[in-house]
């Protein structure tokens, strides 16, 4: 795998590695926070299943879309925890209750449907695996994972997104995942390559989700609009586009770039990286500065 590795991250440390300036180059900072590899014995330890269950939270591979881009210099943010021990696109508070002992008694906890399906901080179940781990874990275990993973990680997009904001005059956040392959919308129609998530329109100008949706079909691929990924709390958390921050999903179907198995990088692996890099690049480069600041108000 050698031949896959990126340049050298500049920041490095348990959270994440980041490439890029300090000021980003472009307005364009990525982050690809499902794409975790790195398992501690500690958290295998405390697993009811083997680790090839744990990894089927993983975005697999999806840092590799981003390649190119960290080559030309981008902002980009990849997590090293993995999925199974942090999720860093929930809410530090979506946690489930049952999974804790010693939770204070004064901790406001959040609902939400991907935490009732047991998909909330700390991941709890998937399909064909009833539950994940041992046992609960005690609360200030996920308050080092918290304070050590998920406040660093958010911490270190706010600075990148407001230094490009600065630099540049808007800023925007791709949020890069993948996905299962998707069925059909009807019989007959072409399945979406990928989904452009927005919440709806909250946390991204219009244009720029049109736009991106251009560039797919540019690219001989069909992208679906806010179903069924609208985004979650990756881009609700810094997508502000009154103050021109913006902030797009985009899942990738995973069949696209990885082999037959969905296990190893694939055959259509460039062409992928293509298009992520096209995507990048035009979003970078559809406004000036100034129509950019009336767009986002």
């Amino acid at each position: 795998m050698d031949h896959f590795l990126p340049p050298r991250p500049v920041e490095n440390n348990p959270a994440f590695d980041r490439y890029g300036s300090d000021v980003p180059a472009h307005p364009i900072v990525l982050s690809i926070p499902h794409a975790g590899r790195s398992y501690d014995s500690d958290l295998l330890a405390r697993a009811r299943v083997g680790p090839e269950v744990l990894r089927r939270l993983e975005d697999r591979w999806a840092d590799l879309l981003a390649l190119p881009l960290i080559e030309r210099g981008y902002s980009v943010v990849v997590a090293r925890a993995p999925r199974a021990m942090i999720d860093l696109n929930r809410h530090e508070r979506e946690v489930d209750p049952g999974m804790v002992t010693g939770l204070p008694r004064e901790m406001a906890l959040r609902t939400s449907q991907k935490l009732r399906g047991g998909l909330g901080l700390i991941p709890r179940r998937l399909t064909g695996a009833a539950e994940l781990w041992r046992g609960p874990l005690p609360w200030a275990e996920v308050a080092r994972r918290i304070d050590t993973v998920h406040r660093p990680y958010h911490a270190v997009l706010d600075r990148l997104l407001k230094a490009a904001r600065d630099a540049h005059g808007h800023a925007i956040l791709i949020d890069l995942h993948s996905m299962p392959p998707l069925p059909p919308a009807a019989a007959g129609q072409m399945s979406p390559s990928l989904v452009l998530g927005d919440r709806f329109g909250q946390t991204a100008a219009a244009r720029l989700t049109t736009l991106a949706g251009d560039v797919a079909a540019g690219h001989g691929f069909l992208a679906a609009q806010n179903h069924p990924y609208a985004g979650d709390h990756m881009i609700e958390r810094h997508g502000k586009p009154a103050h021109a921050i913006h902030a797009l999903q985009v899942e990738i179907d995973r069949a696209f770039y990885l082999d037959i198995a969905l296990e190893q990088p694939g055959p259509g692996l460039s062409r992928m990286q293509a298009l992520v890099s096209a995507l990048a690049e035009a979003l970078a480069n559809d406004l000036p500065r100034a129509d950019f600041a009336m767009a986002a108000e």
